[in-house]
């Protein structure tokens, strides 16, 4: 008996005694909602000196992505705090196993933390949901302009933070899609296109705070033409349809200021000449052609990844309406405006 229990005591030591690095939670969530970005942080200690970093390798998780590489990592003494973000993606899921090892010229032996059962709470959201969830959502610039005669586009670029931003979606919507995206998911930036009916003048949608543990609204005002805010393009080409009357006018207003300057006699009159002649000379400019491949992509925006709306079927003569960088925009037969690459372009 006596020895038994002495070689228990002797097992149970060497076990002990074997073991280099200890690791349990610091932080770990007790709900989550799905679709939420949550942190996850282990205490780690190393009871040997001599080594380079410790490592993870997780498994046996369900329901959840482990969206970091890498930790992120505060060091307190001799104990890290190594944080992996991870995002619920199922009704239910499941904290992964997680082994830490040393890197260390000696191989040592790992240690391994059990994982658990995550709360998962599924949203039931109302119909005009983003199905954005993040701790803030920022609105940073929009335009709306003409799309065709039942349709407007609106163009917005937002910001948000611990957010998986690729996840927009609206209902009950003509047309819409993601143009570009940047940052990742502590702070992400977006480039999103709606298109929407005419009949609509406010666009409001909403977002789950979770610093409010609320939804939050969100409104965009439809002003269509409004040139005070920009995004990465006008897209409203320069309507040529009324540019004889205009010039008539333009005319009576130079042809009125000569005739006060007969009567008064005063330099300060020329203005009403000037202006005026410099808006005819500009209307009287006629607009550059282009010549459109058959099988060009017509975009949305003038960006690599932009939406493609439309293909050409055979060769297009149209005008150009403006360019950016190696974009050039031009508005189609059905009077939809869109941009195509120059590389698109045909010499005549």
């Amino acid at each position: 008996m006596i020895k038994a229990l002495l070689f228990t005591l002797i097992f149970i030591s060497s076990l002990f005694a074997g073991k280099v690095i200890y690791i349990s939670y610091d932080e770990i969530p007790q709900r989550v909602i799905k679709g939420e970005i949550f942190p996850v942080t282990y205490k780690t200690l190393s009871t040997v000196k001599n080594f380079d970093d410790v490592l993870y390798e997780f498994s046996n998780h369900n329901g959840l992505e482990i969206l970091d590489k890498s930790p992120q990592r505060v060091q307190k003494g001799k104990y890290y705090y190594d944080t992996f973000h991870m995002q619920a993606i199922q009704n239910k899921a499941r904290i992964p196993d997680v082994e830490a090892f040393l890197m260390a010229p000696n191989d040592y032996n790992a240690t391994v933390l059990k994982g658990s059962k995550l709360n998962v709470i599924a949203l039931n959201p109302s119909k005009n949901f983003s199905n954005i969830i993040a701790n803030n959502f920022t609105l940073k610039e929009y335009k709306t302009t003409v799309y065709d005669n039942t349709h407007n586009i609106v163009i917005f670029i937002a910001s948000a933070q611990n957010c998986d931003i690729n996840k927009m979606h609206f209902n009950n919507v003509y047309k819409q899609g993601i143009e570009s995206t940047s940052g990742n998911y502590t702070d992400a930036k977006i480039t999103y296109f709606l298109i929407i009916n005419k009949k609509i003048e406010n666009f409001s949608f909403s977002y789950f705070n979770l610093l409010k543990n609320d939804y939050t609204s969100v409104t965009i005002p439809i002003i269509v033409n409004d040139d005070s805010v920009t995004t990465q393009s006008d897209l409203r080409p320069r309507d040529q349809s009324h540019d004889t009357i205009k010039m008539y006018i333009a005319a009576a207003i130079a042809f009125l200021g000569f005739i006060i300057i007969l009567i008064r006699r005063k330099t300060f009159y020329l203005t009403f000449i000037i202006i005026p002649l410099i808006y005819i000379i500009y209307l009287a400019i006629p607009q550059q052609k282009v010549c459109i491949k058959q099988g060009t992509k017509i975009r949305l925006l003038p960006v690599e990844n932009g939406t493609i709306f439309e293909t050409t079927q055979t060769q297009y003569h149209l005008i150009e309406e403006g360019k950016v960088q190696n974009f050039i925009k031009v508005k189609l037969t059905n009077n939809k405006i869109g941009w195509v690459k120059d590389e698109d372009t045909c010499s005549y």
